[in-house]
C-alpha cells in the first residue's frame, strides 16, 4: 500500500498517510475512464444551435414566376434552399446531448483516475488551508512551497470561500469538492491536491 507525505502550507513535512488500495491502488481501466470523459464533455454541451428550415423562413409565399414559358427553371418559392436567404436543408435544431452512465461505471472510472494519478506521483496531501482572507499571492506561495507546477486540482472537504477565491484568478488551478469531483477533471490536471478532510470523505464514499 502506497504512502503519501502530508505537508502544511509552508511545505513542511508533517506526517504520512496510507492511500486506500481499493481507491488509489487498482489497475486503471482506460476504457471506462474514456467513457466517463466522453459522458462529461457531452453533458457540458449546451445544444442551443439552431437554423431555420424553408417552413420557418419569413416570406416566399408567392410563386416567383409562372411555371412555364419564361425560359427559367421552375420555382415554387424564393425561400427554397437553393435561393439566397432561403431555408436550410436538414436544419439543426436545439437538442440535449446529456446522458447518464451507470453508478458502478462512474465509480470505477473515478477509482481508475485516482489510481492512475497515484501511480504517476500525482497525488499530494495538505493538512489544511488557513487563509485569513482571499489572496492570490497566498495561494501561489502555497503551491510553490509544495512544488506544484502546471495544472493543479485542489479538492477541499468543505466550502472555503477564501481558498476558492484565492485560486479563482489562477488559470491552471481549479477547486472542487468530494461531491463535485469527476474523472475528466482528475485526468485533465497534472496534480491533485487533497486536504486531509477531503481525503477522509473520498475514502468514506468510495472505499
Amino acid at each position: 500500500m502506497a504512502t503519501v507525505k502530508i505537508y502544511d502550507q509552508t511545505g513542511a513535512d508533517v506526517g504520512e498517510h496510507e492511500l486506500v488500495e481499493e481507491i488509489f491502488g487498482i489497475e486503471p481501466n482506460e476504457s471506462v475512464m474514456h467513457d466517463a470523459v466522453v459522458n462529461y464533455l457531452a453533458n457540458q454541451r449546451q445544444g442551443t444551435f439552431a437554423a431555420k428550415t424553408r417552413a420557418q423562413v419569413r416570406g416566399g409565399g408567392r410563386k416567383p414566376w409562372r411555371q412555364k414559358g419564361t425560359g427559367r427553371a421552375r420555382q415554387g418559392s424564393i425561400r427554397s434552399p437553393q435561393w439566397k436567404g432561403g431555408g436550410v436543408v436538414f436544419a439543426k435544431a436545439p437538442r440535449d446531448f446529456s446522458y447518464s452512465l451507470p453508478k458502478k461505471v462512474r465509480r470505477l472510472a473515478l477509482k481508475s483516475a485516482f489510481s492512475a494519478k497515484a501511480q504517476n506521483d500525482g497525488i499530494k496531501l495538505i493538512d489544511k488551508f488557513t487563509f485569513e482572507a482571499p489572496r492570490t499571492k497566498d495561494m501561489i506561495k502555497v503551491l510553490n512551497s509544495l512544488g506544484l507546477e502546471g495544472k493543479t486540482l485542489i479538492v477541499l472537504g468543505e466550502k472555503d470561500e477564501n481558498v476558492y477565491r484565492s485560486a479563482s484568478n489562477l488559470p491552471k488551478v481549479k477547486v472542487l469538492y468530494p461531491h463535485t469531483i469527476n474523472t475528466y477533471e482528475i485526468l485533465n490536471h497534472d496534480r491533485v491536491l487533497f486536504t486531509m478532510d477531503a481525503m477522509a470523505k473520498i475514502e468514506e464514499v468510495y472505499k
